[in-house]
């Protein structure tokens, strides 16, 4: 039974330290991730890829779903990710590229993913992205990275991710998917860090104009009493979209700012990267209480300390890329 990485057990698998309990975020978004996990089992470090999460946005009612671009896949560690056309049977598509060594990232519905227990598993349908790493077809049997580890599936959950439940009359649900083809000449760690900090740099030039969480603040309150309104469940959805991403981007980028030289390279800059992620943290209680309270008002400034961090988070980046460029 081919694999990506034969060694690894769902049973005994140890979660990359990006995941670890004690971060603020132990989670971030599916595909961040799956990328954190794939890259740590490939003795790659996760941390160089997180430059990127500088260029997130508020949307008008999200922030944006941070992904690593395949672009800097592809310059930090020489992994080329392009999309797998389906014509055939899903599971075929995915035995051809395990044989060829190369690891397949697809859409899943959560409905038959046991390890989204008390969330999704069993009780509602939902989008997310996994990578298979092992498959067993005549066992019905499956290994896959998800969210912050790697798991596994088999029987009736096997069948249900694969439709196996849908006749030739039904119309098939095709995800979309993508394949990894890893190098077989590795990036140099040296290497990495230049690149790394390179990449830090045109990622700054793509930052948002104006302040995406000032955007954020001045329709929040408005935005929470609409939710309060809807299903307590809907709840989750919207903390996830608007809090929980952009606090879990800026703990990326403090980790990034780290890896490539802290303080003694960016000053102060991961400090304020931080406390755009704490304050997130802590607004998504208040935001649980004013919902439970129908109490609005006081949303207005909780988001103010996350607003000057951002503001100083980029000023120090400013002043500090400007020293690389000019020392280069």
């Amino acid at each position: 039974m081919a694999s990506i990485f034969p060694a690894l057990s769902a049973e005994t698998y140890v979660p990359h330290q990006l995941h670890a309990s004690e971060r603020m975020w132990p989670e971030t978004n599916c595909y961040v991730d799956l990328w954190i996990e794939l890259l740590a089992s490939s003795g790659l470090p996760p941390e160089a890829m997180l430059g990127f999460t500088l260029t997130q946005d508020f949307e008008g009612d999200q922030f944006t779903f941070f992904k690593v671009p395949l672009e800097d896949l592809e310059a930090l560690y020489g992994i080329r990710v392009t999309e797998l056309a389906i014509f055939d049977r899903l599971e075929s598509h995915i035995a051809t590229q395990l044989q060829r060594g190369r690891i397949c990232l697809i859409e899943m519905d959560s409905f038959y993913m046991p390890d989204t227990q008390g969330v999704g598993y069993r009780k509602e349908h939902g989008k997310t992205t996994v990578a298979i790493n092992r498959m067993d077809l005549a066992n019905r049997k499956l290994e896959y990275f998800h969210n912050g580890g790697y798991y596994a599936l088999e029987g009736d959950d096997f069948s249900g991710i694969f439709q196996h439940h849908l006749t030739q009359d039904d119309l098939p649900f095709l995800p979309y998917t993508e394949f990894a083809k890893f190098p077989e000449k590795p990036v140099s760690d040296k290497e990495r860090r230049a690149i790394a900090l390179r990449l830090l740099a045109l990622h700054f030039a793509k930052r948002p104009e104006q302040n995406p969480i000032k955007a954020f603040a001045e329709v929040f309150p408005g935005q929470v009493e609409k939710v309060a309104d809807r299903p307590f469940g809907f709840f989750h959805k919207y903390a996830f979209n608007t809090l929980r991403q952009f606090g879990a981007n800026f703990e990326l980028t403090a980790t990034h700012l780290e890896w490539l030289g802290g303080d003694k390279q960016f000053g102060e800059a991961a400090s304020h990267a931080l406390r755009i992620s704490e304050v997130a943290k802590s607004v998504q209680f208040q935001l649980a209480r004013a919902i439970a309270r129908r109490k609005f008002e006081p949303l207005a400034t909780v988001l103010d300390p996350a607003i000057t961090a951002w503001d100083e988070l980029m000023g120090a980046l400013e002043t500090s890329l400007s020293k690389t460029s000019e020392a280069a």
